[in-house]
């Protein structure tokens, strides 16, 4: 089983492409790991068994005839539970909507469904799924698959946990300040926040879309740097719903050329004091990618500390007068252009994604208190860059003594998720990526 449950979605898709598995055979095992695992993870809250399987007996039957649907034709992948599914409850982490259940899907799983994808299952968010951890009311706590009394943060947090412990191979999260990010970074796995402007939220809960949310974007999680290189152009693309979308070409991450690229890094974002591991990991990274022939430097981007301003501000824009918003306006064009007149001499910066590995649960965090999320400092390396709506991948690069997973976070200009993902893939193939927890 194992042999299933660890592959990538790229290699289950080929082998089942070429019936060389079924696609009854992989639903089966993910379904088995997640009945071994689920009970200690608490991170799928919607198991759809009984449509999976004959989802997957469908596949197989279409093979036989040729038929194949697309390029996850068989295979599962799960989504956070923010996200509409049809005829599955999709509550968000919110006690009210615990009995609600969608009558047409986000614009994301029709596409990945469209694609061949089989919907394996909803994972655990925050409530209304915003916060740096996936616990609510309705569902309970969500806990780290590489050690059972830390979080796997949020607000992707059930997806990055099952993901990390074999029980999907790849699935769907959103980040408005770090929530694919931190995750990704908390349970070793990859993940990507697109380009604001490439993935349609239509149909995810409290995802407004359009202008009016620029920070908040759709993405892929996966073990593999290449699953997200191959679930990127089955979700990206305008949906005519919605209105911050743009039809911009997306690059192909094997035509980069490496060699080429120049990187800046910083271990420390002069706000949130890194732990010596992290400083190690980033530090390692960067001199993998200069051993390779990149031209690396250490330099770290302007106004870091307004961007976190800013983003408190903006958290707590109910509250402000006109005159008051439009300063925040003002400030949030000054990060965005020093951070462009920075990136016109580089091509990707690398940085961490936390000051430091995944925390012990901390119950008595208030996760509807913005102003708190800042003051824990998780998000400070996030935060600027979902500012800028910059195409950011996460990959994990190293290990702290206890044994937990040290991601790092590459992020690239405005619409070249190709370069990121490229400089990702050779961090991984070097640094070793994601590995199995002993769950």
């Amino acid at each position: 089983m194992d042999d299933l449950i660890y592959a990538s979605a790229t290699t289950l898709a080929r082998e089942i492409g070429s019936r060389r598995i079924s696609a009854e055979e992989v639903i089966t095992a993910y379904l088995q790991r997640i009945a071994d695992v689920n009970p200690r993870l608490n991170a799928i809250v919607q198991l759809p068994a009984q449509a999976a399987l004959a989802g997957a007996r469908e596949a197989d039957a279409a093979l036989a005839r040729g038929e194949i649907q697309g390029p996850l034709h068989g295979v599962p992948f799960t989504a956070k539970d923010i996200f509409d599914t049809a005829g599955i409850v999709s509550a968000a982490g919110l006690r009210e909507r615990a009995s609600f259940v969608p009558t047409a899907d986000a614009t994301v799983v029709t596409r990945m469904q469209a694609a061949g994808g089989i919907l394996l299952g909803k994972t655990n968010c925050p409530p209304g799924g915003g916060g740096g951890d996936s616990a609510n009311p309705l569902y309970g706590t969500t806990n780290n698959p590489y050690d059972l009394e830390r979080t796997p943060g949020g607000s992707s947090g059930g997806e990055a946990a099952i993901i990390a412990a074999g029980g999907s191979p790849v699935g769907l999260g959103s980040d408005s300040g770090g929530s694919i990010r931190l995750p990704a970074h908390y349970c070793g796995i990859a993940s990507l926040r697109p380009s604001a402007g490439r993935v349609p939220a239509t149909g995810g809960y409290a995802l407004t879309g359009g202008l009016s949310d620029y920070r908040t974007q759709v993405g892929p999680m996966a073990r593999y740097v290449a699953d997200l290189a191959l679930v990127l152009p089955i979700i990206a693309g305008v949906d005519w719903r919605d209105s911050a979308v743009v039809p911009m070409p997306l690059g192909d991450p094997r035509a980069v050329a490496l060699s080429r690229l120049r990187v800046a890094f910083y271990a420390n974002d002069g706000i949130a004091p890194p732990a010596a591991e992290t400083v190690a990991t980033v530090r390692l990274a960067a001199k993998t990618l200069g051993d390779a022939g990149l031209a690396v430097e250490e330099a770290c981007p302007p106004m870091l500390q307004e961007a976190r301003e800013v983003t408190l501000s903006y958290w707590r824009h109910g509250h402000m007068t006109g005159d008051q918003y439009d300063a925040v306006m003002l400030a949030w064009d000054g990060v965005r252009t020093a951070m462009l007149t920075f990136m016109a001499r580089r091509d990707a910066i690398l940085c961490p994604v936390s000051d430091r590995a995944a925390l012990p649960h901390q119950t008595e965090r208030d996760e509807s208190d913005s102003s708190a999320l800042l003051k824990d400092e998780r998000f400070s390396y996030c935060l600027p860059y979902s500012l800028t709506g910059y195409p950011c991948v996460v990959v994990r690069a190293g290990t702290t003594p206890e044994g937990l997973p040290i991601g790092v976070q590459v992020v690239a200009r405005p619409w070249r998720e190709d370069v990121a993902l490229a400089i990702a893939q050779l961090l991984e193939d070097s640094l070793g990526g994601w590995q199995r927890p002993s769950l």
